[in-house]
């Protein structure tokens, strides 16, 4: 991570009651779907992938407030919910960003491997504090695979909290899938979430 010139002072939005905005849109998933299905891999998982891909690639959502000063950092890992299969377990996994790996096919092991060993106490749940969150290189990922909503709100445990919240939902029949992102406006504009949908297409878009 680094520190970076930024005026907090005079931000607009730094003394709001909530700097938290959310977006929702849908994405074309057909490509990621079919490539999925047909190499037995997880959709879930390389969703997960393709989400993280397109956040990272926005210097805006990998910002923080630490100690009153401006920190970017390089990368952010990902903290998403998981569970078995019988749905009575319920976790938080912490996820190495897939930059670090030089084939998506082992990140896409290396994570399934994780989430299983998680889920079997094999190795350690994600458990930070929520508000302890933003010092963290993270951001939050979740899936309702249940459901095919048009938009989400998230809960907001401090008004000023940074760290990037995405949500995706169903497929549905014409392999659209809506995308959620709650960010802080004190970094991210319009812009920046556009670049970030359009990142998402782009990394659906495998073929």
């Amino acid at each position: 991570m680094k520190q970076i010139e930024f005026d907090l002072k005079n931000n607009p939005f730094i003394d709001f009651l909530s700097s938290r905005y959310s977006m929702s849109a849908r994405v074309n998933v057909e490509d990621m779907w079919n490539y999925s299905k047909e190499n037995d891999l997880s959709f879930f998982i390389m969703s997960l992938g393709a989400l993280m891909n397109s956040l990272n690639l926005i210097p805006e959502m990998r910002r923080r407030i630490i100690d009153d000063k401006v920190i970017e950092f390089s990368l952010l890992d990902a903290v998403c919910p998981i569970m078995n299969k019988e749905q009575t377990i319920f976790k938080e996994a912490r996820v190495e960003a897939p930059q670090k790996f030089n084939d998506i096919l082992k990140w896409h092991d290396y994570v399934q491997n994780h989430f299983k060993n998680v889920l079997d106490d094999v190795e350690e749940a994600f458990t930070v504090d929520t508000l302890k969150r933003d010092e963290i290189n993270i951001a939050n990922y979740s899936c309702i695979p249940w459901i095919d909503f048009d938009s989400i709100t998230n809960a907001t445990a401090s008004g000023n909290a940074i760290q990037p919240l995405v949500t995706w939902g169903k497929v549905n029949k014409d392999y659209e899938m809506t995308v959620s992102i709650t960010v802080s406006h004190i970094f991210v504009n319009g812009l920046e979430l556009a670049k970030f949908y359009k990142n998402a297409q782009n990394n659906f878009n495998i073929l």
